[in-house]
């Protein structure tokens, strides 16, 4: 029974990471299809919207608690600099770089998720400790594995298999972005995954006064499904670009409104409750991989020797961070149990944990 459940536990991480990587996919080729990145994340917001609002209701309304006129506009505020503008430059970043460099950016989350709270007096960095000499190490490794992604491109990997990539390849006929499109790209992934970082850090505050976790984030998606189309309409007037059809758009909003925020939330919590965050955040790198093979041949992305080694860097920093952080955490175990160390421990949870919003 133990064995059964230990393997339950690594197919369902797996899962996710799968999910993940078909997210950076999919999104990727409803732009290279030609859809507008502005009116792809309104409309996949809205969809998460009309999944998950419903199901908060009818789970969670009778047993919620008041929700106050301030609480209300930290949450507005949340959904915008944590979910809107995150979204909406992720998506222009996408526009400019690849999947691969998405899928990568997505293992400095942890690590710049933990830089920020460093700095906001959350995290405390022991620098004559051998966990806070690895976290730094971390830091320093993961900014490496950007600098690579960025800067660097060298010899050019290339397959041609791809049932997605020949829209794609008509828009840009040579299926790789000029290096200064690339460099602004790297940025502005960078700059989405530090609102995300940010976002993570505050919802964790502002679930100690508004505690029911479904109407929380449908709530959240509500308020972003709104802001996102304010940005969207405004970018976007034509009415032919905010039709979906039966194509590779509609599949794209759909995957990444139910599929991604509906289900990896439920599967992410279960693994974090019988493993911890800590494991959930070690198979992040899966992710990437997924998303370099199946980007090479399904949609005929140009894979670069700088994609791979900045990705490489990143996971290395990436595990670095984690180790210092679990060597902290056994410590502090051993040491002693105080409420105030509890309540950091909470936050680490949330902190290291991707979201799915």
């Amino acid at each position: 029974m133990i064995m059964e459940g230990m393997k339950k536990t690594y197919v369902v991480v797996i899962l996710i990471q799968a999910i993940y990587a078909g997210m950076h996919l999919l999104s990727k080729a409803a732009f290279g299809g030609g859809m507008n990145n502005f009116v792809f994340i309104f409309y996949r917001q809205a969809t998460a919207t009309a999944f998950l609002l419903p199901l908060a209701l009818f789970l969670e309304w009778k047993n919620a608690p008041r929700l106050s006129f301030v609480t209300f506009c930290k949450i507005f505020l949340l959904s915008l600099f944590g979910i809107t503008l995150s979204l909406d430059i992720y998506g222009l970043a996408l526009v400019y770089t690849s999947a691969t460099l998405a899928a990568a950016t997505t293992n400095c989350l942890p690590v710049i998720t933990f830089f920020l709270a460093v700095l906001l007096g959350i995290e405390v960095l022991k620098l004559r400790t051998k966990p806070g000499v690895a976290k730094l190490i971390g830091i320093i490794i993961c900014i490496a594995g950007a600098a690579c992604l960025a800067l660097y491109k060298g010899p050019h990997f290339r397959f041609h298999f791809s049932p997605f990539g020949h829209h794609h390849n008509v828009q840009q006929p040579h299926h790789l972005p000029t290096s200064k499109t690339w460099v602004k790209g790297c940025f502005l992934m960078l700059l989405s995954n530090f609102f995300w970082g940010l976002w993570l850090i505050f919802q964790a505050q502002i679930m100690k006064s508004y505690p029911s976790k479904l109407l929380f984030t449908a709530l959240q998606c509500l308020l972003s499904s709104v802001q996102t189309f304010a940005i969207a309409i405004a970018m976007e007037r034509r009415p032919s670009e905010w039709q979906l059809g039966w194509n590779v758009r509609l599949l794209a909003v759909t995957y990444c409104g139910i599929v991604v925020t509906g289900v990896t939330y439920y599967l992410q919590a279960w693994v974090i409750e019988k493993k911890g965050p800590v494991f959930l955040a070690m198979w992040t790198p899966l992710a990437l991989i997924i998303t370099i093979c199946s980007s090479a041949i399904l949609l005929d992305e140009v894979i670069t020797l700088g994609s791979i080694l900045g990705g490489m860097l990143l996971i290395l920093g990436l595990y670095s961070v984690l180790w210092g952080k679990s060597k902290e955490r056994e410590k502090t175990v051993e040491i002693s149990s105080l409420p105030v160390e509890k309540e950091s421990s909470e936050l680490k949870e949330i902190v290291v944990t991707k979201s799915i919003v």
